[in-house]
């Protein structure tokens, strides 16, 4: 995820664009930069690490740039490391168009090797270079004819803002699949990727919708569709201010990741399923090695560690491989076994946790193969592991981890099928199910996402309690586990998660009816199991909460409530009970006043052991 602005007007354009930049941090955070026009050529300021780096550098120069048109942009890493030469925006070969880009070139690598066919010379690692020399590839003397035929030739996501030195009047704007806005106000007009970047100066905003164009200059903006067709666009007003709006209008960045997901769930899919196929060209694992492993070990701390036992389920089941999922701490300190016939996967959100780069460290000196499932690009864990499968979720804000975790576990999907697609331990059939069910899972946390009231309702009511079980098999007792975790994490209630078929070893003893259960239900397959477990739970006067599939939806008869998740595939139902759980996590802190987005002791990444 990055950020970009964009200025045209009477006012010098780079210090509004590099106060737009820090509005926009958060979004990304490991290197920026601006381009001005003036007198007809684009100057180019960009900077490594924070924006405060950038303002050094643009308040350094004898003579700032005084132009009033400019884009600006703050990157978080997908493709290449943090520099002043992966820094957007990028210029063309003859410096006439730069651009700042958010989103992924899904064809980048077909369109770098076509430019340099053509001569064309890349100096960045990045896929967003690509767009700005297809500008000049492309221009035909028509700069709307030729952003039309730009945005037919880009695959993938994208937020575009353009500048063109031939066109020192107007900036240019595209987006597909990536939000960007248009800011309108009094004799100057903007672009972000976020309101937050313009509320210093307007509250009138237009989205653009996927394949529009917008043409704008200091006193209006035009709006065009892929066929060049004009298109009348109304604003909307924004009342919030800059504080408020760098959430969004949600009223923690907890909220605003949980109604994240979608798309982040998207972004970790997409890229990689091709076809109906799983394709992961990131990861070095060929038949003759998948062959002969022996084992797979997955390594977490946290919510991580409750992904991977999501992923050991997945994995033993449709791989037919011993799996095991260890706590990072308690890996580096038991002597593990581990040789060249183990994978380890090694799961961390910011690719920086002690623990599990060290467990990283000794996996590979024993001989063991390692891919990284990371968020962070460049993140010490992505540089030392093999292998690196990126989650793309981009960052996130709040320390209890939402998108984090869903996306970690669709990308264990992904690396499931691959595994066994190789192995051929799914049949066709079997395989194309589940990548439907994965390519669904987007419409499946949205449609939740927009009805919360029972959710809410079921907060308010056991908001107080101090007691909560959460109980499931399979691979609810997986997604159990994280549903705790969440609970305790930001409401401070005590919660716990069981295997259900543990209940009657000793956990049953403590059931009472101050006790609530959440009881999980999306296993067809183990439905009369759960029945007995709630009756159990209810024969003891503790009410239950059932969250359950729509097959299973029969269990509200001896529930006291039901929530039921969309309809998905048993196999990768944890995805979609993680956002309720989520939910009900978040409205049970919110309900208690609690600090949400920074509970008490806790770090959004723990470089500690």
């Amino acid at each position: 995820m990055c950020g970009i602005i964009g200025y045209i007007g009477n006012k010098p354009a780079a210090p509004i664009l590099v106060n737009g930049l820090k509005k926009l941090e958060y979004r990304g955070y490991d290197s920026s930069g601006i381009a001005v026009l003036e007198n007809g050529k684009i100057d180019c300021i960009k900077s490594v690490g924070k924006i405060e780096q950038l303002k050094k550098k643009v308040d350094g120069r004898k003579k700032p740039p005084a132009g009033t048109l400019g884009i600006g942009h703050t990157r978080w890493a997908t493709h290449g490391v943090p520099s002043d030469v992966n820094s957007h925006p990028h210029i063309s070969r003859d410096g006439r168009f730069a651009i700042v880009h958010n989103g992924i070139i899904e064809n980048f690598a077909e369109l770098k090797t076509s430019l340099q066919k053509d001569g064309f010379v890349f100096k960045s690692e990045t896929d967003s270079e690509a767009v700005a020399h297809m500008l000049q590839k492309l221009y035909d003397g028509d700069i709307l004819s030729t952003l039309r035929r730009l945005i037919k030739t880009l695959v993938g996501s994208y937020a575009i803002g353009i500048v063109f030195s031939d066109a020192p009047d107007t900036m240019y704007a595209i987006r597909k699949d990536n939000p960007l806005i248009v800011g309108l106000g009094d004799g100057e007009n903007f672009i972000a990727s976020d309101v937050t970047a313009a509320l210093d100066h307007t509250h009138e905003f237009v989205l653009l919708e996927n394949y529009e164009t917008a043409e704008i200059t200091r006193d209006g903006v035009n709006y065009y569709d892929i066929d060049g067709n004009p298109l009348e666009k109304l604003p909307y007003r924004v009342n919030w201010d800059a504080a408020q709006a760098e959430k969004e209008g949600y009223p923690h960045f907890m909220l605003k990741e949980i109604y994240a997901q979608p798309k982040a769930i998207t972004d970790t899919l997409r890229p990689r399923i091709k076809s109906g196929e799983v394709v992961l060209g990131e990861l070095i694992l060929d038949k003759k090695y998948v062959d002969g492993l022996e084992k797979i070990d997955i390594v977490g701390c946290g919510s991580a560690y409750h992904a991977g036992i999501v992923g050991k389920t997945f994995i033993e089941k449709h791989c037919r491989i011993r799996v095991t999922c260890e706590l990072a701490s308690e890996y580096i300190y038991g002597d593990p076994i581990t040789d060249e016939k183990t994978l380890t996967i090694i799961i961390s959100q910011s690719g920086e946790t002690a623990d599990t780069l060290n467990a990283l460290r000794i996996a590979k000196a024993r001989g063991s193969h390692t891919v990284a499932i990371v968020n962070v690009v460049e993140s010490s864990i992505a540089r030392e592991a093999h292998d690196v499968l990126y989650t793309y979720a981009g960052p996130e804000i709040a320390v209890a981890t939402t998108k984090g975790y869903t996306t970690q576990v669709a990308a264990l999907y992904l690396l499931g099928l691959h595994i066994a697609k190789i192995k051929g331990t799914v049949t066709d059939g079997r395989y194309t199910e589940l990548v439907n069910g994965l390519l669904g899972l987007a419409d499946g946390i949205s449609s939740m996402l927009r009805n919360t009231d029972a959710i809410k309702d079921f907060a308010e009511r056991y908001k107080n309690r101090r007691n909560v079980f959460f109980i499931g098999r399979g691979t609810d007792y997986a997604a159990s586990l994280e549903g705790a975790l969440k609970l305790k994490e930001i409401s401070y209630i005590h919660a716990e998660a069981y295997a259900s078929g543990e209940l009657k070893h000793g956990t049953i003893s403590l059931i009472t009816k101050s006790t609530v259960t959440i009881a999980l239900v999306t296993q067809r397959a183990l439905y009369h199991k759960m029945e007995s477990n709630i009756k159990a739970v209810k024969s003891r006067k503790g009410p239950v909460l059932a969250v359950a599939s729509p097959a299973n939806a029969a269990i509200a008869d001896c529930a006291d409530s039901l929530l039921t998740i969309p309809e998905c595939d048993d196999d990768i139902s944890p995805v979609l009970t993680a956002v309720v759980l989520q939910l009900f996590a978040y409205y049970v802190a919110d309900a208690r006043g609690c600090d949400i987005d920074k509970p008490r002791h806790l770090a959004k990444s723990v470089t500690v052991e």
